[in-house]
């Protein structure tokens, strides 16, 4: 494989024993078969399907962006768009926290980044002990589908960086596909938008590097 393709259920990608079945695909016999609809992607003979659509899996360490639904005697119940009750306790705050003005903290419909440390029968436990996470009090939070995040983010961040270089803008990507841009102004919050809007929209592209530069080029005339 030379470029990456869009395959369905069952398509066989590469055939050859030296090809190892990555996420989202299976060996049969000589050949690795999709089991998955995406791109595949081929790198260093491991072949893998990155999901175009598709609901999100939370997944130990992910970095999440969320909301407060709920307030209880020892921590906050999350909305991080997973079937599964997500709770961040209060021992995972940092700092003091009064028990009795634990909304002084965060409130209902408060927004925030936090880091998923366990996922267990109650559901996911969160964090916002670490750089970067924690209460967002300022930017606009946008949402794509999640399964686009890795093509927003680009290998080693190259793309959410051409993002971040092009507008000024800080941006947390959460894995369950609520994006928080903050920027020194709303019009460049605005055009980091418009760009991860463009790169959902486009992910099935090859060369989508250059066409976000030639975008970004075309949009600041």
């Amino acid at each position: 494989m030379t470029n990456r393709e869009i395959v369905i259920p069952g398509e066989i990608i590469v055939e050859g024993e030296k090809y190892l079945p990555g996420e989202g695909t299976e060996r049969r016999g000589n050949k690795i078969v999709a089991i998955r609809y995406g791109l595949a992607e081929e790198s260093k003979e491991l072949v893998k399907v990155i999901p175009l659509s598709g609901v999100y899996h939370a997944r130990r360490g992910n970095a999440i962006i969320g909301s407060v639904e709920n307030i209880t005697f020892n921590g906050w119940q999350i909305d991080i768009g997973t079937p599964e009750n997500a709770f961040l306790p209060l021992s995972e705050v940092p700092g003091f926290v009064n028990k009795n003005s634990l909304d002084e903290v965060m409130n209902i419909r408060d927004s925030l980044v936090a880091k998923i440390i366990d996922i267990n029968k109650r559901g996911i436990d969160l964090t916002i002990k670490g750089k970067g996470l924690g209460k967002i009090d300022e930017g606009i939070i946008m949402e794509i589908n999640s399964n686009k995040v890795p093509r927003i983010i680009g290998k080693e961040g190259s793309m959410i960086n051409i993002i971040k270089t092009e507008t000024g803008c800080n941006i947390t990507v959460g894995q369950n596909g609520l994006i928080w841009i903050s920027g020194d102004s709303t019009e460049n919050e605005l055009l980091a938008k418009k760009a991860i809007l463009f790169i959902a929209e486009k992910s099935y592209i090859e060369g989508l590097t250059e066409e976000v530069k030639k975008w970004f080029e075309k949009e600041k005339k």
